[in-house]
């Protein structure tokens, strides 16, 4: 069976090893190496490093659809397959059409549900409390190709947005296995996307800005749902505060939304519309990200202060 895999982040890369050690991989798609860190050193995407590794060719077009070798290059390998996930471009008519079997794409979400760039941040920021991965055949538009194989990960009330992408990641690269046996006997049927679904647009750093007057629990979904990445923020004092956990607990306060109530080694205790939120871990600029017990060993944090 000859397979083409197209990726790059660390979410793909348990699918490509799961791929290359079962069937093998003719060629692997990549984003343009990026520079990195502070050094701004031009580095490998995740999936190219094990693509490296294993001595696979790379291609890495800046737009592959504008890419005429690497065009000709698939029509002349005859893929049965091209397994996409988070490849980070859209593959037109042209390359869709190539592989004999299918153009299968790997979704972090239930689809329909959940289309688009960033489902494992919105739906732990809507909380839901389930979420998955989709197989699906794909077509030229955003994520709405026909269904193929899903599966299911509880949400619990604490998860962030990180811990339900490691966990995707590991059960999505099973279902990509799954998918390419069945599709390969023709033992699956394609499903139509139907019924309801939503947008999980990009995030940016707008996203994260907390406002104290929505409840305790959309504000926890928030935090838990930009950490890693972005990380939800307020302002204490004319400066930046980043907050990367919470829990809500079952107390309330009639002070202002937004307003620290107490500060000791369990955390800081912050009113919102309808009961408090404890805040467990913060980070300002120029530090690192500590425990509000790690924070208040050296430096204080004012009671009665309101964050904005």
């Amino acid at each position: 069976m000859k397979i083409v895999f197209m990726g790059t982040p660390d979410f793909a890369v348990p699918s490509l090893e799961k791929i290359i050690s079962k069937y093998g991989v003719e060629a692997v798609f990549t984003q343009p190496d990026r520079p990195k860190g502070r050094g701004k050193k031009m580095a490998y995407s995740p999936v190219k490093e094990v693509a490296v590794k294993h001595n696979i060719k790379v291609f890495q077009p800046e737009k592959l659809k504008e890419d005429r070798e690497a065009i000709e290059y698939l029509k002349d390998l005859k893929p049965d397959f091209i397994i996409v996930v988070a490849f980070g471009q859209i593959l037109t008519k042209e390359v869709l059409d190539i592989p004999s079997i299918g153009c299968i794409n790997l979704h972090a979400s239930l689809l329909p549900m959940y289309r688009g760039a960033a489902p494992l941040n919105w739906v732990v920021i809507n909380g839901e409390k389930v979420s998955g991965n989709t197989t699906m055949l794909m077509d030229v538009g955003l994520d709405t190709g026909d269904m193929l194989l899903k599966d299911e990960v509880e949400i619990t009330e604490n998860m962030t947005a990180g811990e339900l992408h490691d966990k995707l990641m590991i059960s999505g690269a099973d279902l990509l296995i799954k998918t390419i046996e069945g599709m390969s006997k023709g033992e699956i049927t394609p499903i139509k996307q139907e019924g309801e679904t939503c947008y999980a647009k990009m995030l940016n750093k707008d996203t994260g800005k907390i406002d104290w007057e929505k409840s305790a629990k959309d504000i926890h979904n928030l935090i838990r749902g930009l950490n890693p990445w972005p990380i939800a923020h307020t302002t204490y004092k004319g400066e930046s505060m980043k907050i990367y956990e919470s829990i809500v607990i079952n107390e309330n306060s009639s002070k202002e939304p937004g307003t620290i109530i107490s500060v000791n080694k369990s955390g800081m205790k912050v009113n919102t519309s309808d009961g408090i939120i404890l805040i467990k871990k913060i980070q300002f600029p120029n530090g690192k990200p500590l425990t509000i017990e790690q924070y208040i060993n050296g430096k204080e944090i004012e009671v009665g202060t309101k964050l904005v």
